[in-house]
């Protein structure tokens, strides 16, 4: 059982039926979610970018730490649960535990990306437009988030 399942327990739970909108890109920010069953799709500008069912997957951590709207969309693909955490800002920082999840799963989202430029680079070595790859690299790897003011 994965560690935020254990630090979720006795949380309120959510759920929503297959093609229902868990959460929607560009929608203000609100809780975070944890799925505990199902499966949903993830989609960015209407595109699917992903898909999960694993039980301890975050949503919406994106927009707690930047503080800003939702960056996609999670849709159920099946009746999916969700365990809600409510003040989610508050939740990671009492929590080293769950701090240190989140920045794992993000740590994964962003070497898997990272991974995937690197191919596309390698399979268009020698094209004019591979600089845009080099600047997409360059930006994952060196630009820091400006921090909205309070």
């Amino acid at each position: 059982m994965s560690i935020i399942l254990q630090l979720i327990a006795g949380r309120r739970v959510e759920s929503f039926e297959a093609g229902s909108i868990v959460i929607e890109q560009g929608g203000k920010s609100g809780p975070l979610l944890v799925l505990i069953k199902g499966e949903v799709e993830i989609l960015r500008d209407n595109v699917r970018v992903a898909k999960a069912s694993e039980p301890g997957v975050i949503f919406g951590e994106m927009s707690v730490l930047l503080e800003g709207d939702y960056t996609a969309t999670v849709r159920a693909l099946q009746l999916s649960s969700f365990a809600v955490i409510e003040n989610p800002r508050q939740f990671l920082a009492s929590s080293a535990e769950a701090s240190l999840y989140v920045a794992g799963l993000l740590a994964a989202r962003l070497s898997a990306l990272n991974k995937y430029l690197v191919d596309v680079k390698q399979q268009y070595e020698g094209h004019d437009h591979i600089s845009m790859v080099d600047d997409v690299l360059d930006t994952l790897m060196h630009h820091q988030p400006r921090r909205p003011s309070h």
